[in-house]
C-alpha cells in the first residue's frame, strides 16, 4: 500500500479548490479572469513548496492570521473570548499593517497559497486588508461578521478580487440573531444582496452545532446563499470552549451525517464549493495544524499550531516566517502522535490540550 504524502494530498486539496473556484466563477468575466490569473500563482507556490521539500523544510499551503483581537460581537460560546483571545478594544501590542505585509510577503515566499484573515473581526484593520489586496499571487479569504461592510470595502473587493469575503452565519435569521445578536442577520442579508448586484464573489462560513445542523444542511438554506452569489461554503464544526458547551460540539453521528450532506451538495451543486473543518480527520492522517497542513499567528505575532490551540513558543514580530515552521513546540507536536490517533470530540488539540500545555512546560 502507498504511504500517506500529507504534502501530497494538501496540495492536491488546494488545486482542487482553486480548479472549482474557475469553474464557479465562470459567469463572471472579472472573477474568471482572476481566478484564472491565480490558478498560475497556485501552480507555481506548489513548486516552490516541493523544492522546500526536498531541502529538508515542509511548508503548508494555507496559514491562519488572526490580524486584530478586537471585535463587536458577543457570540454566545466564542472560542476566542474564552480563550481571552478576543475583547473589545483594540489592543495596544497588535501587529502594524507593515508587520503584516512582511509577513504575506514572506508566506508567498515560502510558497504558501493561501492566508484566512480572521480576528477578532479582521474587518476592523482596513490597512491591513489593503495590504493583503496588494499581494495578488495570494489569495485572502476573509472571515468576517458582516457588520463592518461598507461602500469603501464593497470597492476594494472589486478592485482586488484576490480579497474574497467569508461572512459568519448560523443558519437562517432566527440562528444566527440567536446567536451573534439582535438585528446581526439583517445587516448580512443586506450586504449579500450588495454582493449580488457587484457581481462578486464571496463565501459563507457556518458554525455547525448539535442544534443548528438540520437547518445549515438543508437545501432550501444553501439555495438562498448559492442564488445571492455564495461561491464557496465552509462547514466549521462547534469546538466547544468548556465543559458546559460540550453538548453543543457534533458528535461522531452528527459528523457523518454532515459528511454526507456535505457530499451530496458537492454532487448536486458545481457552481459553489463546500468544505468541512475539521472533518474527518482520519482523511489525512490526523489533524493538519502545527504545520502538517497550516498554522496560525495571533494578533501579537505568535505562531501558534492552530485558533483553537493558543500556545506558543515562537513570535514573528521580530523574527522570519519561516523561523515559526520550525518552532519547538510544532515538532513535538508534529513528531510526538499528538497530532494523529483516536480522540472525543472533532477537535484533537482541544481533545488533548493538556498534554499541548504541558510540553510549552
Amino acid at each position: 500500500m502507498k504511504a500517506f504524502d500529507i504534502q501530497e494530498y494538501i496540495t492536491a486539496g488546494a488545486e482542487k479548490i482553486v480548479a472549482d473556484a474557475v469553474r464557479a466563477t465562470l459567469r463572471s468575466p472579472k472573477e474568471a479572469a482572476f481566478m484564472a490569473s491565480f490558478a498560475a500563482s497556485s501552480a507555481a507556490a506548489a513548486r516552490t513548496r516541493r523544492r522546500r521539500e526536498a531541502e529538508g523544510m515542509h511548508v503548508p499551503t494555507f496559514l491562519i492570521a488572526s490580524i486584530t483581537s478586537a471585535c463587536n460581537l458577543h457570540c454566545e460560546g466564542c472560542y476566542s473570548r474564552s480563550n481571552h483571545a478576543t475583547e473589545d478594544t483594540v489592543p495596544v501590542r497588535q501587529l502594524t499593517a507593515a508587520d503584516w505585509g512582511r509577513i504575506f510577503d514572506e508566506a508567498r515566499d515560502l510558497g504558501i497559497s493561501f492566508i484566512l484573515l480572521a480576528g477578532g473581526e479582521p474587518l476592523l484593520r482596513r490597512s491591513v486588508i489593503e495590504a493583503a489586496g496588494e499581494r495578488r499571487g495570494i489569495l485572502f479569504p476573509i472571515f468576517t461578521n458582516g457588520t463592518y461592510l461598507d461602500e469603501k470595502y464593497f470597492d476594494l473587493f472589486e478592485k482586488c478580487r484576490n480579497l474574497v469575503p467569508v461572512i459568519s452565519l448560523e443558519g437562517g435569521e432566527e440562528e444566527t440573531d440567536r446567536r451573534r445578536g439582535a438585528g446581526v442577520y439583517d445587516r448580512i442579508d443586506a450586504a449579500m444582496d450588495e454582493f449580488r448586484r457587484r457581481n462578486l464573489l464571496f463565501g459563507a462560513s457556518v458554525t455547525v452545532t448539535t442544534e443548528n445542523l438540520a437547518a445549515v444542511t438543508d437545501p432550501t438554506f444553501i439555495a438562498r446563499l448559492t442564488e445571492r452569489g455564495c461561491r464557496a461554503v465552509f462547514f466549521v464544526e462547534y469546538v466547544p470552549v468548556t465543559d458546559e458547551t460540550l453538548a453543543l460540539a457534533p458528535g461522531d453521528e452528527e459528523r457523518e451525517t454532515l459528511t454526507r450532506a456535505v457530499e451530496d451538495l458537492r454532487g448536486q451543486l458545481d457552481e459553489a464549493i463546500f468544505l468541512q473543518f475539521p472533518g474527518d480527520e482520519k482523511a489525512s492522517d490526523g489533524c493538519l495544524a502545527a504545520g502538517r497542513g497550516f498554522f496560525h499567528i495571533n494578533s501579537h505575532g505568535g505562531a501558534e499550531p492552530c485558533p483553537f490551540s493558543p500556545y506558543s513558543d515562537v513570535s514573528v514580530k521580530d523574527r522570519p516566517l519561516a523561523d515559526a515552521l520550525s518552532s519547538p513546540l510544532f515538532a513535538k507536536l508534529r513528531d510526538g502522535g499528538l497530532l494523529e490517533g483516536e480522540h472525543e470530540g472533532g477537535c484533537t488539540l482541544f481533545a488533548r490540550r493538556a498534554d499541548v500545555a504541558a510540553i510549552l512546560q
